[in-house]
């Protein structure tokens, strides 16, 4: 696991350096994006008891891996080791849930906009009670990492990506393509950044 969670801090460092080359002195207020992430959360598993609502739990899982992006970009401004986050989450999630998904989500998001931190213990009762593993977080985390990547590279800063393909948002394709590539493959970064490309050309360009 320490392994897995070092790749993904070197992944989120370099995401976060292709949007600000010095984004640990932006004072960027990831608190605030790890609560909108929650409620958007929420909406994907649903909880009007005024409609009838069926879990999309593929974008709920999507969300889950979101907040960790922000999560990890909070460590890093902190300086917080590979080693004490693997040691934090390893004793999390040997823990049960606290209460239900909403529950997790709502314990979470509270502690977050109280505290302005990222809790790993509330982050792992919330995965957890999503049904997600780690590895499954992990690989989930390394896919969106590379549509990140693409979306930079194709305009979403400058507002000349095309987030929606064929009536799809990109985060959909993404979930189709990933199913389509052997993640542990030693290129899956490079197939799944491929696969996109070639599905962005055939419905967006």
């Amino acid at each position: 696991m320490q392994t897995q969670i070092q790749v993904m801090l070197d992944l989120q460092d370099a995401m976060n350096t292709r949007v600000h080359p010095d984004w640990r002195q932006q004072g960027f207020e990831w608190y605030r994006a790890i609560w909108i992430e929650c409620a958007e959360l929420m909406d994907h598993y649903g909880w009007k008891w005024w409609k009838k609502q069926t879990p999309d739990i593929d974008q709920v899982k999507l969300e889950v891996i979101d907040i960790w992006h922000f999560g990890l970009s909070m460590l890093l401004v902190n300086n917080t080791s590979a080693t004490m986050i693997e040691e934090q989450l390893s004793s999390a999630l040997k823990k049960e849930p606290a209460g239900d998904f909403l529950e997790s989500v709502e314990l979470f998001a509270g502690d977050v906009l109280v505290s302005k931190a990222f809790s790993i213990e509330n982050f792992a009762s919330m995965l957890q009670a999503s049904g997600m593993s780690f590895d499954a977080l992990y690989t989930g985390y390394v896919g969106k990492n590379v549509l990140n990547f693409f979306r930079q590279d194709h305009g979403y800063k400058e507002g000349t990506y095309h987030k929606l393909w064929g009536g799809k948002e990109d985060n959909e394709h993404l979930v189709e393509l990933v199913n389509t590539i052997d993640t542990s493959a030693n290129d899956f970064k490079e197939k799944l950044y491929a696969a996109l490309e070639t599905r962005y050309q055939s419905l967006c360009l």
